[in-house]
């Protein structure tokens, strides 16, 4: 953080295969996968430290990650005469000739960061969640606790437990008394024992807690080596991990409509039901808040046309769209032609798609570089995508980048 306030290093751990968003990370890591026509996923948790003045992060990647490591690269570019810095960090097998076991020992095999660093605490977050978040709330009363970690939790229904890490609060409400990792039947809160508190991936670790948790897992031959299934059932059977409530989070500019969003986008049901909430007159999430932004970078396009009776309705729009079909509820990225006669209805585009005229695309997800020829449909007949495409267990087509349409 800046001069005056706790030194805190930010590793963003960015090495998941992503298996559940295929065919959208055939190609690339989760993290770099396009989110809401210009961002990638990585892009909202690099804001939300970047806004708190969390300026020195460590993104630790490991599966496909040449996207993902360009996009930082180029976009993520900090004042090194203040030695501030957003850097991508390969897997470097500094503890023998082997990939990372877990996000645990990504961490362990990264520790000459925090060595080098020196930092006071260390941030700890994962990379594809869409969120906004003020970090330093969260470290403020991880100081004042003195706990080893602090671990932001959400409120989620219990039937969905399965998907998450589980904190069960003490009677204090703070003090972690368990933590489950993905449970099929954990106790629900006292105060509403249909909902329980899901771990978002968000740690804040006291620098000497995190050392010496990753020694000890390490010596342990029985563990898996993960930040969910290990770190934190360890110290929370030392008495050291508590709970930070999100919902006791605000940032600047937040509308009671988005106040608390947070989505776990890690399947393709997940990433297209979060982009319909951009869209909405008063969206769910808000991408146009000016005193939290969420930075990328859009490169230089000219603006998005419309000719020839094109339309769009609902719609996100990027630059450099040429759109002279008919559009609605969709999201397009840069570059998405949609030729005359076209329909375009509940999809999302990514860069340079192209719809061709007369062609129909209906609640689909289109990677970049897709063309669909004129007069063909895609979400009009379900038996024949399902022949050729991949769909989600709630109908969602998901194209890969560059597929052929038949």
């Amino acid at each position: 953080m800046r001069r005056g306030g706790p030194s805190v290093l930010g590793i963003v751990l960015a090495g998941g295969e992503g298996k559940r968003l295929m065919p959208l990370t055939a190609d690339r890591a989760k993290p770099a996968v396009t989110f809401g026509g210009t961002y990638r996923l990585v892009d909202f948790v690099l804001s939300n430290l970047v806004n708190a003045d969390i300026l020195r992060i460590c993104v630790l990647t490991q599966y496909k990650s040449h996207s993902l490591d360009r996009h930082i690269t180029t976009t993520w570019r900090m004042s090194s005469l203040l030695g501030n810095y957003v850097t991508p960090v390969p897997a470097q097998q500094r503890l023998g000739p082997r990939w990372y076991l877990g996000s645990a020992d990504a961490i362990l095999q990264s520790l000459n960061l925090i060595y080098d660093d020196r930092p006071e605490y260390v941030a700890v977050f994962g990379a594809d969640h869409v969120y906004r978040m003020d970090p330093r709330q969260m470290l403020a009363q991880h100081i004042e606790s003195g706990a080893g970690v602090t671990v932001a939790g959400i409120r989620v229904p219990r039937i969905e437990s399965s998907s998450f890490g589980v904190i069960s609060p003490g009677s204090d409400g703070l003090t972690v008394e368990r933590f489950l990792e993905k449970p099929t039947d954990p106790p629900g809160l006292p105060d509403d024992p249909e909902m329980v508190f899901a771990s978002m991936g968000n740690y804040i670790f006291t620098t000497k807690a995190l050392i010496e948790a990753l020694q000890r897992d390490a010596e342990d031959e029985n563990s898996v080596h993960d930040m969910g299934g290990s770190i934190l059932p360890q110290l929370t059977d030392r008495g050291e991990a508590q709970l930070y409530d999100f919902s006791a989070n605000h940032v600047p500019g937040e509308t009671n409509r988005d106040r608390g969003y947070w989505r776990d986008v890690g399947t393709l049901d997940a990433y297209y039901d979060a982009h319909m909430d951009l869209i909405a007159e008063r969206p769910a999430f808000n991408l146009y808040n000016r005193s939290w932004p969420i930075y990328t970078h859009s490169g230089q396009l000219s603006p998005a046309r419309f000719n020839a009776g094109g339309m769009a309705g609902e719609s996100i729009i990027s630059a450099g769209c040429l759109i002279r079909g008919q559009v609605t509820r969709s999201v397009l990225s840069p570059g998405v032609v949609v030729d005359p006669g076209a329909v375009v209805q509940g999809a999302v585009l990514h860069d340079n798609v192209r719809i061709g005229r007369g062609a129909v695309v209906r609640g689909a997800v289109l990677d970049k570089n897709v063309e669909v020829p004129p007069g063909a449909t895609i979400g009009v007949n379900p038996e024949r995508d399902a022949d050729l495409y991949t769909v989600s267990k709630g109908g969602v087509i998901a194209l890969g980048k560059g597929q052929q349409v038949s």
